[in-house]
């Protein structure tokens, strides 16, 4: 199962916080850093169909405000809606700092198990 990456929060956990009278929403470890092209590595956001577009929202602003872009990666229909809800309300949190939030899909491969699945990845940058 994908889930939504949160940045650390002030304590250097990066589980996301309890929702009321729900469980915890699951948060997968950051990937790994690696330097592409002399930038550093572009954080990526991993989108479930089960994640909180509103929490996937904040945590896209979160890395946008900082690093000016972030990767969200999503897998089956579901998953894919939960992300272009959560980037369209993104751009509503970064707008009153003075951003403007594009979005740059593409196909990707991602291996599961072992199993390779096509996927969607959204690169949202700030213009």
């Amino acid at each position: 199962m994908h889930t939504l990456e949160t940045p650390p929060s002030s304590n250097g956990s990066t589980e996301a916080s309890p929702s009321p009278g729900n469980q915890k929403t699951p948060v997968a470890p950051a990937a790994p850093s690696t330097v592409r092209s002399g930038r550093p590595a572009i954080e990526i956001l991993k989108v479930s169909a089960t994640s909180k577009p509103v929490a996937v929202a904040g945590a896209i602003a979160g890395v946008v405000r900082t690093q000016s872009r972030v990767e969200v990666q999503a897998i089956g229909a579901g998953a894919i809606n939960q992300a272009v809800k959560a980037i369209a309300i993104s751009r509503g949190y970064v707008a009153a700092g003075g951003l403007d939030l594009v979005c740059i899909p593409s196909f990707i491969a991602i291996s599961i198990d072992g199993e390779e699945r096509t996927g969607i990845r959204l690169l949202v940058e700030s213009r």
